[in-house]
């Protein structure tokens, strides 16, 4: 005996079941695709811009930072240096020959050379700016009076008066509050603070790197629960289109990150150097070794803080990352919901 036809009214119940979980698996995967650009818009731009701040810290680290710190304990150093040649030409009876001497010359000449190159690096901004103005005009005072003690005054009779000339010499340069050299400790001391805000991350920058990572975590766990949507709801094993996504989204959380562990690490190093600099600077007791210790050091900082070409294309390939975290997703789900909508249930 033939079965029963199934009657109108089941067929309309299965239309209308198949049609409400069509519908609903349409409603998640475009839930999905909405989830996933908004996210991987949020990530990627607090990605770049953390990215690109700590390039930007490393940057002025290098181009300002490090030559002003090492400009200010340069320029100290071949004072302190030039004030000590001078007074060894007086010591050995040579000043009656040759005044405060060659040496005594090529200090002064290196402490006002270090003066220039201070305006275009010093990072006090204003307040900098006056006291290298203040200690510029102090120069022309000390050098006067000096010279004078070491060529004008160097016969027996004018012993008391040299004496007179270069302690004033000496106290332009240490006058506490005044003279040249605690102008230029002051002046160091802002710097050194300026540094460390440079070379360290701030609360700022750590909580845009802690929205990027966990942006780009949800945009990954995001893009497998679509993937599963697809497979189970629509027949297909996998979409290159999302699992495209889901690799760059991997790269992105992991590349850039890598990079500014070790642009930190650079800048951690970096600053650490420069306060050992710093106080080499006040080390009055060997002025010569002194000063071959900061422009060694110097040296081989530069060499540290060089540019590396990895760091530009790290970020215009983040960049580039980006850009397809943002279309792959909506190119793979779209096609799939006017491919495959069909399948669904």
């Amino acid at each position: 005996m033939p079965s029963p036809m199934p009657s109108p009214a089941r067929w309309v119940r299965a239309f209308r079941a198949r049609r409400a979980s069509r519908s609903r698996t349409r409603r998640l995967l475009e839930r999905y695709l909405v989830v996933m650009v908004v996210t991987a818009l949020v990530s990627v731009t607090a990605l770049l811009v953390s990215y690109r701040e700590v390039q930007n810290s490393a940057g002025e680290m290098r181009t300002r930072g490090a030559p002003a710190v090492q400009g200010v304990a340069a320029t100290q150093l071949a004072w302190l240096r030039a004030h000590q040649e001078a007074r060894r030409s007086v010591e050995g009876k040579i000043d009656t020959v040759v005044g405060a001497g060659a040496r005594y010359e090529n200090q002064l000449s290196a402490a006002g050379q270090g003066l220039s190159r201070l305006y275009d690096v010093q990072l006090d901004g204003e307040h900098g700016q006056g006291v290298l103005d203040t200690v510029n005009g102090v120069r022309t005072s000390y050098s006067s009076s000096l010279t004078s003690g070491a060529v004008k005054y160097v016969r027996a009779e004018d012993d008391l008066m040299q004496r007179e000339k270069f302690l004033e010499a000496e106290t332009l340069l240490t006058r506490p509050g005044t003279g040249v050299v605690p102008r230029l400790d002051v002046l160091q001391e802002h710097q050194m603070r300026r540094v460390d805000r440079i070379s360290s991350l701030g609360t700022l920058q750590q909580t845009g790197w802690a929205a990027a990572e966990l942006g780009l975590l949800v945009l990954a766990l995001t893009c497998v629960g679509a993937l599963w949507v697809l497979r189970r709801r629509c027949g297909r094993s996998h979409d290159p289109w999302l699992l495209a996504t889901l690799l760059v989204t991997v790269a992105l959380a992991v590349v850039p990150l890598w990079a500014t562990v070790h642009t930190q690490e650079r800048l951690d190093t970096a600053r650490h150097q420069l306060v050992a600099i710093e106080r080499r600077a006040h080390d009055r007791v060997d002025l010569a070794g002194s000063q071959t210790y900061v422009t060694d050091n110097s040296t081989a900082l530069r060499g540290r803080l060089a540019a590396r070409s990895w760091q530009s294309w790290t970020y215009y390939g983040a960049l580039g990352g980006a850009a397809l975290i943002v279309v792959l997703p909506a190119v793979g789900i779209v096609r799939r919901l006017n491919a495959d909508y069909w399948r669904a249930g």
